[in-house]
């Protein structure tokens, strides 16, 4: 292998930069020629692709986003478009593809690699930690860590003015920000997808905490199967029928996706960058390169895409612990 290509696709999410870094450097360090694809699958088929030197990836290890952008591309998802996007490969003799992204990037990744048979390894780069494979995704800790902050600040004016605060996080289908943010942030509830959420059991338990408390924190994953923080703030309020307790909302939306990434994620996506590439190089392909228990691990695409990751029950034990 002689050329291979690097790109991000999917939801941007900070550590990103860092994995293109160290995709990069680690193919030069190996004697490698290295490409970067702008705009994931759509800059793929429209053949926007450069080749990367050492210093394309200098002063990025601290930056959010990611360098090399990120688009949807619903051509992707055609026969004609992929062709298109493996006739731009071959005109540069790409041979092996790094995929940083989630769980539509290796989905696309898995049907091109079975179509022209370019071998991909892939990069788990996404703030949700969704993905089976690896103990933690490239982005989470710092999206946790923004939400924590913003908890933290809420908590203050909460406090101050006895309210209960419904503070919305990301996670459509996964609730790990919620309860680490939740746990971390010291709410009173975390209500996330993988759990059925009881709001009498929350209205029960709110109004005895305000003979212990005057303010609460309820943390709410947006993919709850009650709704949105907002739509669960009001059906609580309804239930509660306290006109003197004074009920706020605050979605934090798309601030959790920015920002400089923590050390751990740094690291995260350096690990994994080196990995993916000598993962190519060792002829893996179809798979993920993922950490779990301080390893490096290669998980098949099948398994990241197919296989749920369960949230750890000691953590929302802890939830209910320290709820009182």
């Amino acid at each position: 292998m002689k050329k291979i290509a690097v790109f991000t696709s999917g939801g941007d999410s900070p550590g990103m930069n860092a994995c293109v870094r160290a995709v990069v450097r680690t193919a030069i360090f190996k004697g490698l020629e290295v490409y970067g694809i702008m705009r994931g699958y759509e800059g793929m088929i429209e053949g926007d692709i450069k080749r990367m030197h050492s210093h394309s990836v200098s002063n990025i290890i601290q930056r959010g986003g990611t360098v090399l952008k990120s688009a949807r591309s619903m051509e992707f998802k055609t026969p004609e478009g992929r062709k298109k996007a493996y006739d731009n490969l071959m005109a540069h003799d790409i041979e092996g593809i790094v995929a940083i992204g989630g769980d539509g990037t290796f989905t696309g990744a898995k049907i091109f690699q079975a179509e022209f048979g370019i071998p991909t390894v892939g990069c788990p780069g996404t703030i949700d930690n969704d993905l089976y494979g690896t103990d933690y995704t490239i982005g989470f800790d710092t999206a946790v860590n923004t939400a924590l902050e913003a908890i933290d600040k809420i908590r203050d004016t909460a406090a101050a003015h006895d309210r209960i605060f419904f503070i919305e996080v990301m996670g459509r289908d996964a609730g790990f920000i919620a309860v680490e943010s939740g746990i971390g942030g010291g709410a009173e509830f975390v209500m996330v997808p993988e759990t059925k959420t009881d709001l009498n059991m929350v209205v029960k338990s709110l109004k005895n905490l305000r003979k212990t408390k005057t303010s609460s924190i309820v943390v709410v994953a947006e993919g709850d199967e009650e709704g949105n923080a907002e739509t669960i703030m009001q059906k609580v309020k309804d239930k509660i029928k306290d006109e003197n307790k004074d009920f706020k909302v605050t979605t934090l939306g798309h601030i959790q996706r920015g920002g400089s990434p923590t050390a751990r994620d740094r690291v995260l996506g350096s690990l994994c960058g080196m990995a993916a590439v000598e993962g190519l190089l060792a002829g893996k392909k179809n798979c993920m390169a993922g950490v779990m228990n301080h390893q490096v691990v290669y998980t098949p695409f099948e398994d990241c895409i197919g296989k749920e990751k369960p949230l750890n029950q000691e953590h929302l034990k802890l939830m209910e612990i320290l709820s009182i």
